[in-house]
């Protein structure tokens, strides 16, 4: 099948039943194959598991090899607000598509995204009508605190990882994170990383995966 969105897709080995599915969301200028290499430490563990990383559905303003989920050439956050949704409306076209193409309900999908992906997917999972199994963002922040308390419908457990010496999306925003999650009775775990600019290092990657463990 052909997805509404161009994705790179790594299938279990040896054709191994499909169990779950992990969705993987690339940052601002960044396409499915970058973030697909998280999956490289993770799927020997997860055998069962399917990861789906797909592009940005537009090429990305300031770097058009590259795809965006919403445009951040202008610093107005009404306009950027606004784009979100948009890309929610799209990706939630592509999610449908999955859970019909494998067989998979809310349930046996892991939401996972950084910088600009991890955004996404705080929004994506915790306003859907069903809790996702979890939520991993890395280097991420909300959106728009006041829009996603006033459009949450779950409490999906989430996991929120975040470099301390981040220059392009403060480690702030963690804190900010935690502290709405928590009032908003939603299960969170975070962890912030010594030394660690705007990237995935290792540590982070291994926190993540054992997460993962713990909730398919």
């Amino acid at each position: 099948m052909t997805f509404c969105l161009d994705s790179t897709i790594i299938r279990p080995e040896n054709n191994a039943e499909i169990k779950n599915a992990i969705i993987l969301f690339h940052g601002y200028g960044g396409d499915g194959k970058d973030i697909s290499m998280l999956s490289m430490g993770w799927k020997r563990y997860l055998p069962n598991t399917i990861f789906i990383c797909p592009n940005g559905h537009e090429p990305c303003s300031i770097n058009p090899s590259g795809f965006q989920w919403f445009d951040l050439t202008k610093d107005d956050t009404k306009y950027i607000l606004e784009q979100s949704i948009e890309a929610e409306k799209k990706i939630n076209l592509f999610i449908d598509e999955i859970k019909k193409e494998f067989n998979l309900e809310n349930n046996r999908i892991c939401l996972s995204g950084f910088s600009q992906g991890c955004m996404m997917i705080l929004n994506l999972g915790l306003t859907s009508n069903q809790e996702y199994n979890c939520i991993v963002g890395f280097s991420g922040k909300i959106i728009n605190m006041e829009n996603l308390k006033s459009r949450k419908k779950n409490s999906t457990n989430t996991l929120l990882i975040h470099g301390e010496t981040d220059q392009v999306v403060s480690s702030n925003f963690l804190l900010e994170a935690k502290d709405f999650l928590i009032r908003n009775d939603i299960p969170v775990e975070t962890h912030l990383i010594k030394n660690c600019d705007h990237h995935i290092p290792i540590e982070a990657s291994s926190i993540a995966l054992n997460y993962i463990l713990k909730k398919i």
